[in-house]
């Protein structure tokens, strides 16, 4: 099992991040900050998606959820944000499928007449509903 320190990027190199962004980009957003922290929150081994977790902060939509990872979400363990459908993430399926599988996060395996599929997750028994028996009770902001 991963521990979260190992996870996270340090904040040096979240800074360093942010260095690189223009001025005016370089302070991270509020709502960046409460989506990554709901990535950060998901236990190993299971999934939340975009608009589960704009559900959960009552705020944006799948699409800023989205945005938000695709623009600072390698400091959290992204794989952990997930389409509603299960498919992997394009461009880094093999990472996630990788992340998964360490984790022990439910896959179904692609079909043998599927040449070349990946797998997807089992959203059924991958998705968190953010519950606290998973997480400590002050989790839910």
């Amino acid at each position: 099992m991963v521990r979260m320190s190992e996870e996270r990027r340090s904040k040096a190199e979240l800074r360093e991040h942010e260095a690189a962004l223009p001025e005016y980009e370089a302070e991270l957003p509020e709502y960046a900050e409460r989506v990554l922290d709901v990535a950060e929150r998901i236990p190993p081994g299971r999934v939340m998606t975009y608009g589960d977790i704009a559900e959960w902060l009552e705020e944006g939509g799948p699409r800023q959820v989205g945005r938000v990872m695709a623009l600072y979400g390698a400091a959290v363990p992204w794989w952990r944000v997930v389409r509603s459908d299960g498919v992997l993430l394009p461009g880094h399926e093999l990472r996630a499928l990788e992340a998964y599988r360490a984790e022990g996060t439910p896959l179904r395996e692609a079909g043998r007449t599927a040449e070349r599929s990946m797998p997807r997750l089992d959203m059924r028994r991958a998705r968190w509903d953010g519950g606290t028996a998973d997480v400590a009770p002050e989790a839910h902001t």
